[in-house]
């Protein structure tokens, strides 16, 4: 990090104290409060972490009042569009777009640590029926760390190269494999002759008694939603991710942290939330009445999906994502799936809608990936597990900057203590 070249002035009393400000290359000047206790005596307060930034980072930059997503200074939009995400997986980690020789030698790398150790098998079973996938994932992924022992000890360069390289491997094997004991088909295993997502696709949809290939367009589009949710910056879930890391813990431990973490509703539930907002709608006839109740400030229905926390103007991921949706829908079709009619009839209405437009509550990325998950036959439980496997090299990206970071220390928030003081304890018979 540069010598910062400016200071703040904070007035406590009579007394002042200088705080250096940092520059970024990207976004607002960030006051750096380090020495603030030891030399004042007091910390800050900022619930949420909203104004405070836990650490500095080279991999993702976003300007939501722009609508802009950078992944190591590339635009989100030209990778989705010409990129794909195994090569997104190594500019996120590595920091650079590879040449040829690279990424395929790295994508040899991945396709090569699909499988999964065959003792997991038995910890899938343990499970019932009926545990939700992310349950599953949690468990799973955490206990990584019993089965591969040569890639826990993050002290070692190699070793955390080689977990990283398992983690992004093995993801999409462990969600496909939860989906298929959850509906109580047999597992399928990974192939090598398929590409990353349509490798996901066919162990998830194929069976035994019959040939499954893979149409192009699905399998782009679920390269796609990988992509488009690849990382997002110290979010939630990447704040875990970074927390639990501070602390030593394996890799494993750590992204199952994270997976925890997107497993709320607030987090990672957001288009599975527009797809059962849908399903309440029924039908697009019914769109001009949720509409109304969505514009009245005094009826708790809202039109998820659209607009976003982060994206004040519009999501720079939904654009290319809505091409993705057209193409899935133009494939299989909306006539006999109510569901998708009436997505397609309100967004369609939405965008035309003043009310709408004026305060840019546009369709996000979670809105159109629901949609495009929908219509490839994935039940709303496996939403989550899959915006999960996309993150994994986000995470895994971060946890690995953490780790090489000279500043970094174990996670330690302070708070604003309202509690009782010092009070003697009373005897039980004298209360």
């Amino acid at each position: 990090m540069a010598e910062p070249t400016k200071t703040a002035k904070l007035t406590i009393g009579e007394q002042a104290f200088d705080l250096p400000i940092h520059s970024p290359t990207a976004g607002p000047d960030v006051i750096d409060i380090r020495k603030l206790y030891g030399q004042a005596g007091v910390f800050t307060y900022d619930p949420g972490f909203t104004s405070t930034a836990s650490c500095d980072s080279t991999i993702t930059f976003i300007d939501g009042e722009k609508g802009e997503l950078l992944h190591r200074g590339y635009p989100i939009d030209q990778l989705a569009s010409k990129s794909h995400y195994l090569e997104v997986c190594f500019l996120l980690l590595y920091g650079y777009l590879p040449k040829a020789e690279e990424l395929e030698t790295f994508e040899g790398t991945i396709t090569r640590h699909t499988m999964i150790h065959e003792q997991m098998v038995n910890f899938f079973r343990g499970f019932r029926r009926d545990a939700h996938p992310m349950a599953i994932m949690v468990g799973v992924v955490g206990a990584m760390a019993a089965f591969y022992h040569d890639s826990t000890d993050i002290s070692d360069p190699r070793q955390r190269e080689i977990a990283s390289h398992r983690l992004i491997a093995k993801m999409p094997t462990i969600a496909a494999w939860a989906y298929k004991y959850s509906i109580g088909q047999p597992f399928v295993y990974p192939r090598n002759d398929l590409d990353y997502a349509a490798n996901f696709l066919h162990m998830c949809f194929s069976v035994p008694a019959e040939e499954y290939v893979v149409d192009p367009i699905l399998s782009r589009a679920m390269d796609r939603i990988f992509t488009l949710h690849a990382d997002h910056e110290q979010n939630a879930s990447t704040s875990t991710v970074r927390l639990a890391s501070s602390s030593g813990a394996n890799p494993f431990a750590c992204i199952a942290a994270g997976i925890a973490c997107l497993w709320g509703p607030a987090h990672g539930g957001a288009n599975q939330a527009c797809l059962e907002m849908l399903k309440q709608i029924g039908s697009p006839e019914n769109i001009p009445e949720y509409i109304a109740r969505a514009k009245d400030k005094n009826d708790p229905f809202r039109l998820m999906g659209f607009g976003h926390r982060v994206y004040k103007n519009f999501d720079p991921r939904a654009k290319v994502m809505k091409q993705s949706a057209d193409e899935v829908l133009d494939l299989m079709g909306i006539e006999n799936n109510p569901i998708l009619a009436t997505a397609k009839a309100l967004e369609e209405a939405a965008l035309k809608d003043e009310y709408f437009t004026e305060k840019k509550l546009f369709p996000n990325v979670d809105f159109y990936s629901g949609i495009i998950l929908e219509a490839m036959g994935f039940p709303t439980s496996m939403f989550t597990p899959i915006f999960a496997l996309s993150r994994t090299v986000g995470w895994v990206s971060q946890w690995k900057e953490m780790l090489n970071d000279p500043q970094n220390k174990i996670g330690r928030p302070r708070q604003l203590y309202l509690g009782e003081t010092a009070r003697d304890y009373v005897d039980i018979e004298n209360r």
